[in-house]
């Protein structure tokens, strides 16, 4: 299968899947959502027994695409609400996927990157990596996101980051439990495949029953609380300061806030 904004690579009981818009620092795109998609799904249904996601050039993955940024101004409400479901069943394809998961973040994870980084299983990152959940930055509501991260580090630490959109390095994430191990540069990918093939030495039945216990103990709850947080994302969207957010960010000016 042929993709525009990623690769895939399998070898050895293992996938390698790198998002590959460099000249873009790997900024989520409509496209790149499909195509990861239809990734998962290839990975999903081959021999592979773990799959490693990293990004291509610099960057892990900064964000929305500036271009898809700019679209957002002025959809529907049903436009916004299936865009809304189309970003979280990326984020529940990957927190439910059958087989081990294993982030390498080689660079910056911002807004929607850091939750493609940290939703998997095992979250290796470089010591340069920063995170950061700056919706609040730009009228917007980290919604969906919000879902996995408060069960992931608590609600006290998740009202800091997402309250206040700040930049956090590696070893925050590390310290918070955000990232299991800070990896040097040229040893990433390295470190991630002898991860991979450390997995690859238990059961495959067990890890897949592994991974399917873990999801069942929250799913019920989880898809609650996806459901609402793709309506709270719906709406935001329609607001004032979403429009002023998203404006002043393509126009490098600071923003102008109403409170509406």
């Amino acid at each position: 299968m042929n993709f525009h904004t990623l690769t895939v690579h399998e070898s050895d009981g293992i996938a390698l899947l790198t998002l590959n818009r460099p000249e873009k620092r790997n900024a989520i795109s409509y496209e790149l959502i499909d195509e990861m998609q239809q990734a998962l799904d290839l990975v999903r249904n081959s021999p592979s027994l773990v799959l490693i996601l990293t990004g291509q050039g610099k960057a892990f993955c900064s964000g929305m695409d500036l271009e898809n940024l700019k679209s957002l101004i002025g959809r529907t409400e049903e436009q916004n609400l299936e865009d809304s479901r189309t970003m979280a069943k990326l984020f529940r394809s990957i927190y439910d996927f059958p087989k081990p998961t294993i982030a390498a973040v080689n660079g910056p994870a911002i807004a929607g990157g850091t939750g493609l980084a940290t939703i998997c299983d095992f979250t290796l990152a470089t010591p340069e990596a920063k995170f950061g959940y700056t919706e609040v930055r730009i009228g917007f509501v980290p919604a969906i996101v919000s879902t996995f991260l408060v069960r992931q580090i608590g609600e006290k630490h998740a009202r800091d980051l997402l309250l206040t959109g700040r930049i956090f390095a590696a070893e925050e994430g590390l310290r918070l439990g955000l990232v299991n191990e800070i990896v040097d540069p040229e040893r990433l990918l390295s470190r991630a495949y002898e991860l991979a093939h450390n997995l690859i030495e238990n059961s495959p039945a067990s890890l897949r029953a592994t991974k399917e216990l873990l999801a069942r103990s929250v799913n019920a709850e989880l898809d609650r609380d996806l459901e609402q947080c793709i309506k709270e994302n719906a709406r935001v969207r329609q607001t004032h300061d979403f429009r002023e957010g998203i404006t002043s960010f393509l126009e490098k000016r600071k923003p102008r806030w109403s409170g509406k």
